[in-house]
């Protein structure tokens, strides 16, 4: 038995659909199995061991130590090739590939904006190549949402004053909805689009086609500018704020001793609270932009200060050759 070619589940289109589903069969057949098992057993103990007549008096019944072990030991493998096989996959999900397709994703009532890394921008629409390891890193302008592919066997929590991630590798082309599966108001049932998974070529031909605003770097480095960070985050270190270059996916020491990885998080939180950890050798004079940059913009700035990757060290200069006829 397959549940994915049955009607109980949707049609598998993504590298996490088979292992979710079959986790799924395994518990719902342990379940089902030991439910049986409970029903059928009482009702043939109910009728061998009934009182047959008005004076018979029970047997007392004297516990087993080999069965109560038994029946402890099988619930507790059963139980535990659950949780492991569960952590397997959920490792799996959570920890994305280094070689993705980024996409931003922001969610507010009642739509979905996406934003791929060269600028071209949807709304309730999602266009990625099969066989491509993509990642949606997705922020709300407002309340919890949810963003959920049933296809793919995937969903994520997308919550305001935070960001949240999702990978994915489609593995059949072909359109599939995605839902918000988290209710946040009125129109929530509208909260709802397609992901398009095309041909590598399809997709290609599909990008270059339509119209693109600035990419999320580029984006990012107007605003940078425009609010003036250039002036305080100076490449060589020697400004009021720590150099930005090569920041992304650094260790970052700070003031009280400790050190954090320079994520997206932490940009976002650096940028939006810069109080809330301070880098050492700096004093916090960076002021708040909350309520200043939209969640947009904040995509835009984290996306330009990934692209500031400090220089390649230099390689030896090679020897001189020599010239032509020179003995």
């Amino acid at each position: 038995m397959q549940l994915q070619n049955s009607s109980i589940l949707p049609e598998q289109a993504s590298n996490f659909a088979g292992g979710v589903d079959a986790l799924t069969l395994y518990i719902l057949g342990t379940s089902l199995f030991f439910a049986l098992l409970v029903v059928v057993l009482v009702v043939i103990f109910s009728l061998k061991y009934r009182r047959k007549k008005q004076t018979e008096i029970g047997v007392p019944v004297h516990g087993s130590v080999p069965l109560e072990i038994v029946w402890t030991l099988i619930p507790l493998v059963l139980a535990m090739v659950m949780f492991a096989w569960g952590a397997v996959i959920y490792m799996d999900f959570r920890r994305a590939p280094s070689d993705t397709l980024d996409v931003y994703v922001i969610g507010k009532q009642w739509m979905w904006k996406l934003q791929h890394t060269d600028g071209r921008r949807e709304i309730n629409e999602l266009h990625v190549p099969v066989g491509r390891n993509v990642k949606l890193i997705m922020a709300s302008e407002d309340v919890i949402h949810d963003f959920s592919i049933p296809n793919f066997r995937i969903k994520m929590d997308v919550v305001p004053g935070r960001y949240t991630t999702l990978w994915f590798r489609a593995t059949k082309t072909g359109r599939y909805h995605f839902y918000c599966s988290q209710y946040c108001g009125t129109s929530h049932a509208l909260m709802t689009g397609w992901v398009t998974v095309m041909e590598p070529a399809e997709y290609a031909a599909w990008l270059s086609g339509g119209a693109q605003d600035a990419n999320p770097a580029g984006a990012g480095e107007k605003l940078f500018t425009q609010y003036s960070c250039n002036t305080c985050h100076l490449p060589t270190g020697k400004g009021r704020g720590p150099s930005l270059v090569g920041l992304y996916g650094s260790k970052v020491k700070l003031a009280d001793g400790t050190t954090v990885q320079a994520d997206d998080a932490y940009v976002r939180e650096s940028i939006l609270s810069p109080k809330a950890k301070i880098v050492a050798g700096y004093q916090p004079l960076m002021p708040s932009f909350q309520g200043l940059v939209t969640e947009e913009q904040v995509l835009s700035l984290t996306a330009y200060i990934k692209s500031l990757q400090a220089p390649a060290p230099a390689s030896e200069a090679p020897a001189e050759a020599p010239h032509m006829g020179k003995k």
